[in-house]
């Protein structure tokens, strides 16, 4: 089974770094993320791996050109301009019509990705994301007219269910996607809830995204405290 992360975006909220190379291959401790992410679903025993480059492409090939980590990687060029479902419409001729696993190239976690597949295939979905709850960055506070009801700082369980990534999809997404300039998470994902084909996986152990470089120094030191 094919695993398919998207790796072509710019990265430009982590510009202390993208300017040199492409987000994925930015070092959590002195491994690049993408690699953390193909070691996760190697554990799991997926082997097939197809990486969705686009922007500073060559730095992603050349590197799994002497680092295959003993897999069959596959780097392919979905253009620097490409939206999220434009990347994976340019990669259905090499899926086929099968499903497919599918992350991004900037998100840990320690998810149990056979326990995302069982649960897509008995719900018969035709996209299954995984839920997550994402780390808080601000205290929580309900009002009640001119007072506050409520006050929690910085609690994790008081955000809500976000977009964690880490899909399980059949063929029929192919469908759903026009061209380039399709973002995945709007009409694709958005029409396909719309008929109840959209399943959602919860995952309330660990998941984080690095958007920023306070993002990379908090996996650093997630990863330091074995969390993942």
């Amino acid at each position: 089974m094919k695993v398919v992360i998207l790796a072509g975006g710019k990265g430009s909220r982590l510009s202390e770094y993208t300017k040199k190379i492409p987000k994925p291959m930015v070092k959590i401790l002195n491994v690049p993320i993408i690699v953390r992410i193909i070691k996760h679903y190697k554990k799991f025993g997926f082997k097939d791996f197809i990486i969705a480059a686009g922007y500073k492409s060559k730095i992603i090939e050349n590197y799994f050109k002497k680092n295959l980590l003993g897999l069959n990687i596959k780097v392919v060029n979905t253009g620097i301009n490409s939206m999220t479902g434009g990347r994976v419409l340019r990669l259905a001729k090499i899926i086929g019509n099968h499903k497919f696993m599918l992350t991004y190239g900037d998100a840990l976690s320690n998810i149990n990705l056979k326990g995302l597949l069982k649960f897509h295939i008995k719900n018969k979905n035709f996209v299954t994301l995984t839920a997550v709850r994402p780390p808080a960055r601000f205290g929580g506070i309900r009002l009640s007219g001119k007072k506050v009801k409520y006050f929690k700082e910085k609690s994790r369980l008081d955000e809500g269910w976000i977009n964690g990534g880490f899909f399980v999809m059949e063929p029929k997404i192919f469908n759903y996607i026009k061209n380039d300039s399709t973002v995945l998470e709007r009409s694709p994902l958005e029409n396909i809830c719309k008929i109840k084909k959209l399943g959602a996986y919860k995952h309330n152990k660990f998941w984080q995204c690095m958007d920023t470089l306070r993002d990379k120094q908090l996996l650093e030191k997630n990863i330091l405290k074995k969390l993942i």
